[in-house]
């Protein structure tokens, strides 16, 4: 048991969920590092214990329904309670026609981004409306995709469509446990998933074009933010992205 407050980070290996955690360990969380390689969340937990942070590694496959039940497993046994998740894992399909799509990565895309996310969801329900003092907040990381697509990525996008349409049930389902959900849309924050923004990638009219991008700290400190509030408050939905990105506007 712990008198910190408990935090999951799933995808905290690399990118977003890692700035997060560390985010979250700096703000005094004791973070759960989840994710399936185990070297990767190793390092991040190095890194969290040199700024005098605690965090805990857990190898996890969210696409895996055992390998989900075993974390959350972990979680109440260790520290007997979780007051925050954020539902970050995800992974990207290879940009292709939808016609030429292959039916086993639509399959792949969905099982990690939408039903990971429901599987864990769904155990951070049975601990967060069971613990004293009851309650919890969810955080599902959207994407600007969840919005608006790119060309030729109807996985992701359809599935981080799908994203909101869980925190939007999440948020009213879990009211009367006091459990809050919001969603955060981040868009061209700087990790190795997005070098290529600054290089060109496809546009909607077809051209090949470089897009902004900002230091991915931001998105860390947004969820910080939301994770701070009390649970009479929530934010639903933040979006926060390059300010120069080609978001905003015609396509």
């Amino acid at each position: 048991m712990t008198s910190h407050k408990i935090a999951l980070v799933t995808g905290a290996g690399s990118g977003i969920g890692r700035a997060s955690a560390i985010a979250l360990a700096q703000a005094g969380w004791h973070v759960v590092l989840a994710g399936r390689r185990i070297e990767t969340l190793t390092h991040v937990e190095a890194e969290i214990a040199a700024g005098g942070g605690h965090a805990m590694v857990h190898a996890t496959d969210v696409a895996d329904e055992a390998s989900v039940a075993n974390l959350f497993d972990k979680i109440r046994t260790t520290f007997g309670r979780l007051d925050l998740l954020f539902n970050n894992a995800g992974v990207f399909s290879p940009a292709m026609p939808l016609e030429d799509l292959d039916v086993a990565i639509w399959r792949s895309m969905v099982d990690v981004n939408l039903t990971g996310a429901f599987f864990c969801t769904q155990h951070a329900f049975r601990i967060m409306k069971a613990q004293e003092p009851r309650g919890g907040r969810i955080i599902n990381n959207g994407s600007i995709s969840a919005h608006a697509p790119r060309p030729n990525s109807a996985p992701y996008t359809a599935t981080k469509h799908a994203i909101t349409g869980l925190t939007k049930s999440t948020a009213l389902d879990g009211r009367k446990y006091d459990i809050a959900c919001g969603q955060i849309d981040i868009g061209n924050a700087e990790t190795d998933m997005v070098q290529r923004m600054k290089t060109g990638v496809a546009q909607a009219d077809g051209r090949i074009a470089p897009e902004a991008v900002m230091d991915v700290s931001h998105a860390a400190q947004a969820v910080v933010h939301m994770a701070s509030l009390p649970l009479e408050a929530n934010v639903l939905f933040m979006t926060v992205m390059a300010t120069k990105m080609p978001f905003v506007g015609r396509g």
